[in-house]
């Protein structure tokens, strides 16, 4: 029986390591210069410390898409997020679309990159402000390779750039750090 569960666990592990993953800026019609790259992980950045994930503006109303293909974890809100979603998607990476103006994710559904999340908005710590998404990206597996000496450095084994990740640009063998 141990033998099994341990097969089984192995086998769902590197199918999610394997699965595809396309990649597209989550936000439609956005481009590479609709966020300042330099954001992640800027700092001080309110109660977060440092701003881990990217920006992405817009005007309210904006349809907010999948970075890629996954699994719908959460919908709902969180204080800072406002209005949110998660998904999980392929290498066991957790994708977090806050601020969202409208949610049209369904919890526990399977979704593909490009599909339909919500809309742009200013909900959470972002009311008062120019409409935008943020954007994060968490791997569940630790990267001890990511980590730095920056504040909070420690964090970045498990926050990837979202800017490198759209756009393919790995920076340590494959990883996003």
């Amino acid at each position: 029986m141990q033998t099994w569960f341990i097969s089984a666990f192995l086998l769902v592990f590197v199918a999610g390591w394997l699965l595809p993953e396309p990649r597209g800026i989550p936000a439609q019609g956005a481009d590479e210069n609709s966020w300042n790259p330099e954001t992640f992980w800027y700092e001080p950045w309110g109660t977060s410390v440092t701003h881990k994930g990217i920006d992405i503006f817009a005007s309210e109303g904006t349809l907010v898409v999948a970075a890629t293909h996954g699994l719908v974890l959460f919908v709902g809100e969180l204080g800072k997020g406002g209005k949110v979603v998660v998904t999980l998607g392929p290498k066991w990476r957790l994708h977090y679309y806050a601020h969202l103006q409208l949610q049209t994710a369904r919890l526990l559904t399977m979704i593909q990159a490009g599909q339909s999340l919500g809309t742009v908005g200013t909900t959470g710590n972002a009311a008062g402000k120019p409409a935008h998404l943020h954007y994060g990206l968490l791997s569940l597996l630790p990267l001890p390779w990511c980590k730095t000496n920056q504040t909070q450095g420690w964090l970045r084994m498990f926050y990837l750039d979202p800017g490198a990740y759209i756009f393919n640009r790995e920076t340590w063998h494959g990883f996003n750090c």
